[in-house]
């Protein structure tokens, strides 16, 4: 498999490097130089698979013969471990559960498959993971690759903008995982990790790698729970999907699109965003303007500069879609909190962000279609506010409840690159 730099074309690396690498030149992504596809014949005969027969048949698609089908099917096997079921909501809408894992969210699946492929691929060369998270993405990663040899692994979170019990999943666990509450929002933390990924000698002497989505190998196994989602939907559904994909830093999409690409039969898509809405304003408008982020109810959603941006671009004008017909919508707090509510009368309890991508949904769904929307993460993650919004207790799964109680173990940094240059360095 060969990538290129969507900043330099001429950066081209195999699956391995990008793993590895994270990033190009200029805090470039990477993207596949090949955009496979399956035929319609095929398709079918892979939706009778199973998950992860399937799984590594797409995963096989992109990374070639880089990784032996069978090894990468026993990898498949130990990464998706856990089901993606659908629900059905209503008559025409279901929700694609994809928080069954590990730490209850969708992030599980790309954090595990990375964390195979970089123990496949890295042996006993020692790695640092450095990251930021949103919430979900830290939780994943953290469990992903926590006891493994020769990784360590070191996460930034805003402080005071995440859940206390998605804080609570990751930042309890210690041993070679470490995390730093950083004071600032999630695109401070972000443009951290980017600053860390430009300079050389920080890379070199630390092995830098990222598990963020722009990690290619977190991206692609992303695409392979959209397939079982189809797998799971009667023929008349499969004809007329509608998916509704709650979008912060719009990796989510990119792979639903990638799906779409490799011959999923998806009708379309709606970016379905909160306040921070600068992907559906420059759909509107055509003007690339990001906001100041805002704090939401969907925490996990807040970001205003979504680094996956420039693939799905770039995936546009490779396949020559026309990006007007990509749907979006911006969803208030006070709208989700409705949702919320009104998904609780029809006997689905949801959280923030799955409702939000519920309400885009059912806002924009055309007769005869039928509407899936993704659930992200389970709603305990986001005990006090499902709670408070819905007035009803909820109770903590197992994964939860035995972290509650335990101690933070996270250092605190100001959103300065020296300082934070200085911890990565001093606790090698």
């Amino acid at each position: 498999m060969k990538l290129y730099n969507l900043k330099d074309h001429n950066e081209q690396v195999s699956f391995a490097q990008a793993v590895t690498q994270g990033l190009g030149k200029q805090q470039g992504l990477f993207f596949p130089l090949e955009l496979p596809e399956f035929e319609h014949s095929a398709i079918d005969e892979m939706l009778n698979d199973d998950f992860v027969t399937r799984s590594t048949k797409i995963l096989s698609a992109f990374i070639g013969d880089e990784i032996p089908a069978d090894e990468l099917h026993a990898r498949v096997g130990k990464a998706f471990a856990f089901p993606a079921p659908v629900t059905q909501v209503s008559d025409h809408i279901g929700c694609l559960e994809l928080f069954h894992g590990p730490t209850l969210a969708f992030k599980d699946f790309g954090g595990r498959f990375m964390a195979q492929m970089l123990d496949y691929i890295s042996g006993d060369k020692p790695v640092t993971i450095l990251t930021a998270t949103s919430g979900d993405t830290g939780a994943a990663v953290a469990h992903a690759f926590y006891g493994m040899k020769n990784v360590r692994v070191v996460i930034l979170y805003p402080r005071g903008r995440i859940s206390p019990l998605q804080e609570k999943l990751f930042c309890t666990l210690g041993g070679n995982i470490e995390t730093v509450a950083i004071d600032g929002d999630f695109d401070a933390c972000q443009a951290l990790v980017k600053q860390a990924f430009d300079d050389e000698e920080l890379k070199q002497a630390l092995g830098l790698n990222s598990a963020n989505s722009i990690n290619i190998s977190r991206l692609l196994a992303q695409i392979c729970y959209y397939f079982e989602a189809v797998a799971q939907l009667p023929q008349e559904a499969r004809n007329q999907l509608v998916v509704s994909v709650p979008s912060g830093n719009f990796g989510d999409l990119t792979a639903g699109l990638l799906a779409k690409s490799l011959g999923l039969p998806i009708k379309r898509f709606i970016a379905a965003t909160n306040a921070n809405d600068t992907v559906p304003r420059f759909l509107s408008s055509g003007k690339w303007e990001p906001h100041a982020t805002q704090a939401t109810l969907s925490n996990a959603m807040d970001v205003s500069q979504p680094n996956n941006w420039p693939r799905v671009e770039e995936l546009f004008r490779r396949k020559i879609w026309r990006l007007n017909e990509l749907g979006s919508a911006t969803v208030s707090d006070e709208t989700t909190k409705a949702a919320m509510r009104d998904l609780n009368s029809q006997g689905y309890v949801s959280e923030p962000h799955a409702a939000i991508a519920w309400y885009a949904l059912n806002q924009q769904l055309q007769p005869g279609e039928y509407g899936l929307f993704l659930g992200t993460a389970h709603p305990a993650k986001f005990k006090e506010s499902v709670e408070a919004i819905l007035d009803q207790p909820l109770a903590l799964p197992p994964a939860l409840a035995e972290r509650a109680d335990l101690p933070l173990l996270s250092h605190l940094l100001p959103a300065d690159f020296s300082q934070l240059r200085a911890f990565l360095l001093a606790a090698r």
